[in-house]
C-alpha cells in the first residue's frame, strides 16, 4: 500500500529482458541498507518487488502483465522514475490510498503554466473515466493528485510548485504516456453497482432503478 507521495526520483540503470518479462535495475538516493528483499516499492506508480540490493540501487522484476498494461516498457535506460516505498502501518496517509495497481495508461494532452503552478490535461482511457470524479483523487505515474476538472477526454490536475520540483510531471512532453490508477473507492462502488452474482438476477444499480431511485441510465 502506498500514499502517492514520491520519495525519490531514481534512474533506470539497466534492463534485462527475459521472454516477456524484464528485470529493472534502478539507482536511488533512498537508503538501500534499510531495504529488505521481497519488499514492495512503487516505480512510476507500479508496485514491484525488490529482488536484489546494492549500496546505490535495487532490482525489481516486471511481469509480462506489468509490461503490457503500464508505461514501464517505454522507460529508457537513463530516464528518471518516481519511487515510493510501501507505507508502514503506523505511517501517515499524506496522499490517498494507492495500491500500485495500474489501471491503464493515459496520455499528456496539454501542460499550461499558471502563475507558479501548472495545469496538466490528461487523456484517460474511456473505460476508466467513470471512476474519475471531480475533486476526487487520482494517481498519475504514482503521484497522488486531486482531479480539479473532468474534461471530454479525461481530467485536469494542478501541479503546485513543490510537486513540480519533486516530481517529473511538469517535465513530460505532450503525448507522453503515464500510468493511471483511479481511486480504489470509486472502483469498488462501480463494481458493486453493476455486480450480478450467482444469487442475483440484477446488480445494485438495476435494483435501484426498479425501486425508482434512479430514473435514467448512468455510466
Amino acid at each position: 500500500m502506498f500514499t502517492g507521495l514520491v520519495e525519490d526520483i531514481g534512474t533506470l540503470r539497466s534492463r534485462q529482458r527475459h521472454g516477456e518479462e524484464e528485470r529493472l535495475e534502478i539507482v536511488t538516493n533512498l537508503p538501500t541498507d534499510t531495504f529488505v528483499l521481497g519488499e514492495s516499492i512503487a516505480v512510476n506508480g507500479c508496485c514491484l518487488t525488490v529482488t536484489s540490493i546494492t549500496p546505490d540501487s535495487f532490482t525489481a522484476d516486471a511481469s509480462s502483465e506489468t509490461m503490457r498494461v503500464t508505461s514501464l516498457a517505454r522507460v529508457a535506460v537513463g530516464d528518471g522514475v518516481h519511487l515510493e516505498r510501501a507505507m508502514p502501518v503506523n505511517g501517515r496517509l499524506g496522499g490517498h490510498i494507492v495500491q500500485g495497481h495500474v489501471d491503464g495508461v493515459g496520455q499528456i494532452e496539454r501542460i499550461v503554466k499558471d502563475g507558479k503552478s501548472w495545469q496538466i490535461y490528461v487523456q484517460i482511457p474511456a473505460t476508466l473515466r467513470p471512476e474519475v470524479v471531480a475533486k476526487g483523487s487520482i494517481a498519475i505515474d504514482g503521484v497522488s493528485l486531486t482531479v480539479n476538472e473532468i474534461t471530454a477526454n479525461g481530467c485536469r490536475v494542478t501541479i503546485i510548485p513543490f510537486t513540480g520540483e519533486e516530481t517529473l510531471l511538469t517535465k513530460l512532453s505532450v503525448g507522453a504516456r503515464v500510468n493511471i490508477e483511479t481511486d480504489i473507492i470509486g472502483k469498488y462502488v462501480r463494481h458493486l453497482m453493476n455486480f450480478k452474482g450467482a444469487s442475483q438476477t440484477s446488480g445494485i444499480k438495476d435494483l435501484l432503478q426498479q425501486a425508482g431511485y434512479i430514473t435514467q441510465e448512468e455510466p
